[in-house]
């Protein structure tokens, strides 16, 4: 099971994430945050569990953003 958290309220909005995992992420047209897709809100930290074949493309999201507020996880 892959684990990927995302602290929207820190996103800058730069898109790297959704050019690097699209499956997982996509910019709002709203306010220019990253959103992960079909995830759970608490707290401001938004959770995703999903199948581990994202793994290596979330992995690069993670490394890509500049603000360090992606977490990938394999349980």
């Amino acid at each position: 099971m892959l684990i990927v958290t995302l602290q929207r309220a820190k996103c800058i909005g730069c898109n790297y994430c959704e050019e690097l995992c699209p499956e997982l992420f996509r910019m709002s047209k709203k306010d220019g945050k990253s959103v992960l897709l079909n995830s759970i809100d608490r707290k401001g930290f938004h959770t995703l569990h999903s199948n581990h074949e994202y793994f290596d493309a979330a992995e690069n999201a993670k490394n890509a953003c500049p603000v360090k507020i992606i977490s990938v996880k394999m349980t």
